[in-house]
């Protein structure tokens, strides 16, 4: 009797147990804090250590004694590395408020701290060629610089196109700007993989400068011309 007494007793505390622990799971693990997981850390390469040749603009748009090509890249590094969230929105004058943006966001900051806008010259190739921006049917200056579509009829249109073969490593340089089958954009960083593949800097969800050139099939290729 005494035992059976025990074992009542005891399953009882472990009921109330369970209860308890259901009731304040949802606080508790509220409280936790699961740590981000760790990058894993890519060894890079300079071009000048593969005896890759970098190919530096004759222009230098903002006269701050740093090429367009360098200087583009170095903005698109630049906002990478102040880590903006990831968010897909709509803004009234087209601009995302600071810490927040997506793909498109890299290209047009890196273009900004080259000393062009590029939201005003997507704008202006618009208005005066609407017939070529098939991707639009009533222009919007408010997202239309912000559309991956918009902005490979734009490159394609005044910059330079290149090769799609991601083997030929020489021909993709700093401040190229690459386009994906899944309507996401890109831009090619300075450093390299050891095969001297470049990395790239972008936001696809998280903002990273990372040896992805590959990760989906590549539509467009460019250079800016200044």
């Amino acid at each position: 009797m005494k035992k059976r007494i025990i074992f009542l007793f005891v399953l009882l505390v472990l009921i109330s147990g369970i209860i308890i622990a259901l009731k304040w799971w949802p606080v508790i693990n509220q409280s936790i804090q699961i740590p981000a997981p760790i990058p894993i850390l890519q060894k890079s390469y300079t071009a000048d250590e593969l005896h890759i040749k970098t190919i530096k603009s004759t222009i230098d748009c903002d006269k701050d004694s740093i090429d367009d090509y360098t200087d583009i890249m170095l903005g698109a590094r630049a906002y990478i590395d102040s880590r903006p969230k990831y968010k897909s929105d709509y803004y009234l004058g087209g601009y995302p408020p600071d810490g927040v943006g997506v793909c498109t966001d890299v290209i047009w900051k890196a273009f900004k701290a080259a000393g062009y806008s590029l939201k005003d010259m997507v704008d202006q190739d618009i208005a005066k060629n609407p017939k070529a921006y098939t991707t639009i049917q009533k222009a919007d200056p408010n997202i239309d610089f912000r559309r991956v579509k918009n902005l490979k009829i734009f490159f394609s249109r005044n910059a330079i196109s290149l090769t799609l073969d991601t083997t030929d490593v020489a021909a993709w340089q700093p401040g190229d700007i690459v386009i994906y089958v899944d309507s996401h954009i890109a831009m090619v960083s300075s450093k390299r993989n050891k095969t001297g593949r470049p990395y790239i800097l972008h936001n696809a969800g998280r903002p990273t400068e990372e040896d992805r050139l590959t990760r989906k099939t590549i539509v467009g290729h460019y250079r800016w011309k200044g």
